[in-house]
């Protein structure tokens, strides 16, 4: 026996140590994430149910109250609720400790129900550790972040403060419960003199991609409705994962922030996996060109306009993070500021600390410069479209590089632009930022690399004539781009569907908005299809909940209202003969089952048998063009994915062809035997 338990420990540590690493790599033998908690006796079970019966009738009691004061600040008592429905239905408490946690959360839920009951609610008038609550618009489900209010913070007054918003580390068991606790019990890694700090949960475990991305904007806007956070003083800041999300939220939203503090995470994916994970990648053509979509290297230019202060420790691993992004940016004529913890593994040292707080108390006081001289801008895809006074209408070609470098030149009452992909720009000054002379319209000078050119003697340059800037010194332009020649204004594209911010793919862009999935209520024409969707449906109802946090909105086909599809992105799950809504936008999506339902055409010329293929794509909604219809799909990652943040990434593009005899696992619905991206006109390539 004494053998047998130290085989049993050695087999332990084995596996520990392969996890996070080549233990992770096997696609075939996937751990839980978030992993399966305690059993709990009757006794517990009883008594946190009997609790959280409480708290929920005291919250209906407070839905019924025609206060609006009660109706806003309801979510902050909500999130209790949600979060100990989930933790107890879900086995998601993973120690005995946790139960005396779950106590903890529970009994805020009460006192602040029985405060707002009484038309109180001390919390909004708090310094110190606060969690608030907000209703995401993507499903209507409450979320919870933290934040510290300074003891400084005066409730009453004019005075802006300035906003550290910080993102949190991987944590596979931080599930709301456990987050809610830790945020009313623990100030964080920072805590900056007279400096709100927003922690938000970002939809657990993510790198803050997708809904945990979406989570970080609505989270950092409700704090700007409770406290009185300047605008011009925000930072965005993290480490390890939370690292990782604040290198994409630096490269994606330059102009939002006076400065940006990644430590350690990660900053792309095949890099980072090769060297971290031990990974050997094979990836698909589509998921090469979707890397580009979070993979910072590629946006290292839009770091011109941003203050960037990296930091690693000098023995940790996740140091690749920040030395290929020094690399991306020197490639860009940029010096990356790279402090290192001395003999520091994965932990941020307390003198490269207290380097970063000095550095950023010096930026602070400059603030965010609304309105730079020169903007240079790189995107990929529309959903990454603006930087400051700059806007990317349309792209050449998505998931192609596009780049944008503007400068303002008062002198010359002249924009000087330097294009290459792009097919739209918008270019706005606010009131007071227009550096113009008033009685003179202001030129617009394009330097355009075409696609075939690749150098500068060979571009196209043109000077445009644009308005005068108005008389508050605000300034406005569309431009675009004619075959070769710019013109002044919109598009006018009036009948026509083309790719755009929050309308250019790929499919998981979907779900970084309000979404309802639509259920078939009939049988489908062939079983073995019809049975993969509804498991499809299932695994993604499921998965939005353990992965995004979220309780997906499921209705009938014949349940969809007017309001739906004016407000939401559709996810329908079916055939023609299944599903009611899919069957009255069929004929107009470009992928399509023939009359019969034997065969799905793709295009002219090619047809997959009906029986054992499935079509999945996201296209503009027939009956609401400003809205997505995906079909046949949730988000694209699955369960492999899970293991590493890096690989939390899109593994389908605008469409593909499923081949539904090989079954789905942790990596694929199925056999992807065809996939693509449609053109910017939303047409098959």
């Amino acid at each position: 026996m004494r053998n047998a338990s130290v085989c049993l420990v050695l087999l332990l540590l084995i596996s520990s140590a392969l996890a996070d690493g080549p233990g992770d790599n096997i696609a075939e033998n996937v751990r839980a994430v978030p992993p399966v908690g305690i059993e709990l006796s009757a006794v517990v079970r009883n008594e946190l149910d009997g609790s959280l019966a409480e708290l929920n009738t005291k919250i209906e009691q407070l839905r019924k109250s025609k206060d609006r004061k009660v109706q806003s600040l309801l979510p902050d008592v909500e999130i209790f609720s949600r979060a100990i429905r989930d933790a107890v239905g879900h086995r998601e408490l993973f120690h005995q400790n946790d139960l005396g946690k779950a106590r903890q959360v529970l009994a805020e839920g009460h006192a602040r129900a029985d405060a707002l009951k009484n038309g109180n609610a001390p919390w909004t008038t708090q310094t110190g550790l606060l969690v608030r609550g907000f209703k995401s618009r993507i499903d209507d489900t409450v979320q919870p972040y933290g934040v510290v209010v300074p003891e400084s913070y005066a409730f009453a007054g004019a005075s802006e403060y300035r906003t550290d918003v910080w993102l949190h580390g991987r944590g596979e068991r931080s599930t709301e419960s456990l987050f809610i606790h830790e945020r009313m019990n623990r100030v964080g890694q920072i805590s900056p003199a007279n400096t709100l700090v927003v922690h938000p949960y970002g939809r657990y475990s993510n790198a803050f991609k997708f809904a945990g991305e979406i989570d970080v904007l609505e989270a950092l806007d409700h704090a700007k409705s409770q406290y009185r956070v300047d605008e011009n003083r925000i930072s965005i800041r993290g480490f390890s994962m939370g690292g990782a999300g604040c290198w994409q939220f630096a490269v994606h939203y330059p102009s939002q922030f006076f400065a940006a503090t990644p430590g350690a995470g990660f900053s792309e994916t095949p890099e980072f996996l090769k060297s971290f994970q031990g990974e050997t990648l094979t990836p698909t053509w589509y998921e090469t060109k979707l890397w580009q979509l979070y993979d910072c290297t590629g946006y290292a230019a839009n770091l011109f306009n941003l203050s960037t202060i990296a930091y690693s420790g000098e023995l940790d691993i996740q140091k690749q993070a920040a030395d290929i992004m020094e690399q991306a940016m020197g490639d860009q004529g940029l010096k990356l500021t790279h402090l290192i913890g001395p003999q520091t593994k994965h932990a941020i040292h307390p003198d490269s600390l207290t380097t970063i707080e000095s550095k950023l108390a010096n930026l602070a006081d400059r603030g965010r410069d609304r309105a730079p001289t020169t903007v240079d801008f790189t995107t990929y895809t529309l959903r990454y479209n603006r930087s400051f006074w700059l806007t990317i209408n349309e792209l050449t070609e998505h998931w192609k590089r596009a780049t944008v470098h503007a400068t303002l030149s008062a002198p010359e009452n002249t924009i000087h632009l330097t294009v290459d992909g792009v097919g739209g720009l918008q270019l706005d000054l606010a009131a007071g930022d227009a550096p113009f002379n008033l009685r003179q319209p202001v030129q617009i000078e394009v330097v355009d690399f075409s696609p075939n050119n690749d150098s500068e003697t060979s571009a196209n340059r043109q000077i445009l004539v644009g308005p005068r800037p108005e008389s508050d010194r605000s300034w406005q332009c569309q431009i675009y781009r004619d075959g070769d020649q710019w013109k002044i204004g919109s598009r006018p594209t009036p009948h026509n569907i083309a790719k755009r911010h929050g309308l250019q793919g790929p499919i998981d862009d979907a779900f970084m908005d309000r979404f309802i999935i639509i259920a078939p209520s009939g049988k489908g024409l062939h079983p073995e299809t019809d049975a993969w969707a509804k498991s499809e449906l299932d695994h993604l109802v499921r998965e939005w909940r353990r992965q995004f946090r979220g309780d997906a909105i499921v209705k009938q086909d014949t349940e969809i209202s007017d309001k739906d599809i004016a407000t939401s992105h559709l996810i329908v799950f079916g055939d023609p003969s299944s599903n009611a809504f899919l069957k009255s936008i069929h004929s107009e999506l470009p992928i399509q089952w023939s009359e019969d339902q034997s065969s799905v055409r793709v295009g002219h010329d090619k047809h997959v048998d009906a029986a054992h293929h499935a079509p999945v794509m996201i296209y503009p909604n027939p009956k609401n063009p400003n809205r997505y219809v995906v079909i046949n799909s949730g988000f694209t990652y699955r369960e492999y994915a899970y293991l590493n943040n890096a690989r939390q990434v899109p593994k389908l593009p605008d469409w593909a062809i499923i081949d539904i005899r090989t079954p789905a696992n942790s990596l694929w619905p199925g056999n992807v035997v065809d996939a693509g991206f449609f053109d910017e006109s939303w047409k098959l390539k």
